[in-house]
């Protein structure tokens, strides 16, 4: 009777504080008793097992080791117990369930909350999930639900958005969709870019993560009400373990936490935009005199071009010695806590180590890359791993080889990276799930931001007003025009 109920409520507002009011640890256990066997079991252990998946909204490897949205709850949770953490994450939502049901603690994977989902209790709900389609760009706009007629839309199963199309689907009968269980966000959107799908429906922050790989394809519309992302716990061991998370989450929400880490993760997805000329160049004037010794000197150092380095810093913070990312990479040249330990830089914000760190590591990762690989291809591998990692740049050259490319040249290699992302790929890989195509385009704004301090440098006297005012529209095309290079 309650799934029943909690269905016909599914499209109202009133559902998500239905489920809030149901999940604060008021299901009752299959046995009646709220007994902690589960909590128990995982004190005694001394770690918490939790069951993920290997994407850029749960969990994955960054450049400064283990990172994601529920990677970081999870961790934060194992903590606040007092234990520590085990993830595996080599499941799609279907099979973390069934882990969940058998063997884990925790399933932490961008569940939807789905509470008669057989076998599990879900906990209050963490994030609200706002379905919306995608669609390709060459299409007429698709905004709204009456534009889906004769399109084909694809979506993930038990995503939770599979069931707001079969809604809508008997609201417009004849509706042409598919839901995939062996594909993730990455892949649907490669599939519309590719001409094999028309449209989907995914999560808007997942479109906001991946919207500047996919170029071709274009934000559509907000469908339905939004759906709440949960965690998911064995229903036949006990409400304690459920209640424990519970807690700790409502403490998380009311000290402002769990608002942070949803800003941090998934409220900066502008990192990789490229600034235009003109900006750039203004920011060249106002803010690049108080580094361009320090670039100089740590250059002649490492043995770089200053204005690479200065392209590269630029990329990192805008030549900001405070700036800090969405994962807490910090400084002009944004090292992470580990690499700057490595380094011997003790104040990641201080910019003369920050500058002398960031240019000592790309050394580093430039000498340790196979000596097969030479010239530029070396240079822009090396500010590839600054990115991305070695690790990961490394998955990229040997998925190069078995596409029959050269792992040894850039151009080859970038075309791998972005594959990263995709499951068919990345579970082949020793690394994993990442943001391949990331550091595709972050070398690419490098490239773009040195020419164009390359080109001013070699211009002064024919474009000497350039240090006294901003270039007018004419100018900029001229800059543009002159700095243009392959992606």
């Amino acid at each position: 009777m309650l799934p029943t109920l909690i269905h016909s409520l599914r499209r109202r507002r009133g559902y998500l504080a239905l489920l809030a009011v149901l999940t604060l640890g008021l299901w009752p256990s299959p046995s009646g008793t709220p007994d902690g066997r589960r909590l128990d079991e995982a004190l005694a252990r001394e770690f918490l097992q939790v069951h993920t998946r290997n994407t850029p909204t749960t969990y994955y490897e960054g450049r400064e080791g283990p990172t994601g949205f529920e990677y970081e709850l999870a961790r934060r949770f194992a903590a606040h117990l007092g234990i520590s953490l085990s993830l595996r994450s080599d499941h799609q939502i279907a099979s973390v369930l069934e882990a969940v049901r058998t063997e884990g603690d925790l399933g932490a994977a961008a569940l939807p909350l789905t509470p008669e989902a057989p076998g599990v209790i879900f906990s209050r709900p963490i994030l609200e999930l706002q379905p919306v389609v995608v669609y390709r760009r060459s299409l007429p706009p698709v905004n709204g639900p009456e534009r889906l007629a004769g399109l084909t839309l694809g979506t993930l199963a038990g995503a939770g958005t599979d069931l707001v199309l079969g809604e809508l689907e008997a609201e417009h009968p004849g509706l042409n969709w598919l839901a995939s269980q062996e594909l993730e966000v990455a892949e649907l959107l490669r599939l519309i870019e590719d001409e094999r799908l028309d449209a989907a429906v995914i999560f808007e922050h997942q479109f906001r993560l991946n919207r500047l790989f996919f170029p071709g394809v274009e934000r559509g519309f907000s469908l339905g009400d939004p759906l709440s992302l949960a965690w998911a716990f064995p229903a036949d061991g006990g409400l304690a373990l459920a209640e424990a998370a519970n807690g700790f989450l409502q403490a998380l929400h009311e000290d402002g936490e769990l608002d942070a880490l949803v800003a941090r993760y998934f409220g900066h997805d502008d990192y990789l935009e490229y600034v235009g000329a003109r900006t750039f160049i203004q920011h060249a004037h106002a803010r690049l005199p108080a580094y361009t010794e320090l670039f100089q000197e740590a250059a002649r150092q490492a043995g770089f071009d200053w204005k690479l380095l200065a392209a590269l810093g630029y990329q990192e913070s805008h030549w900001d010695p405070e700036a800090t990312s969405p994962t807490g990479v910090r400084g002009l040249m944004m090292l992470t806590l580990p690499t700057a330990s490595d380094l011997g830089v003790s104040n990641r914000l201080d910019p003369v180590q920050s500058i002398q760190g960031g240019a000592r590591y790309l050394r580093e990762l430039k000498d340790r890359l196979p000596a097969s690989i030479g010239g530029e291809d070396r240079l822009y591998m090396a500010m590839a791993a600054y990115n991305v990692g070695l690790g990961h740049l490394y998955d990229a050259r040997r998925i190069t080889e078995q596409r029959g490319g050269d792992p040894n040249r850039w151009a080859d290699v970038r075309e791998s990276l972005p594959l990263l992302q995709e499951r068919e790929w990345y579970r082949q890989t020793r690394h994993g799930y990442a943001r391949g195509g990331e550091p595709v385009i972050y070398v690419r704004n490098i490239r773009r931001y040195h020419e164009i301090l390359s080109y001013m440098d070699r211009s002064q006297q024919q474009f000497y007003l350039l240090n006294a005012r901003l270039p007018d529209d004419e100018e900029e095309k001229l800059l543009q025009l002159a700095v243009e290079s392959p992606p």
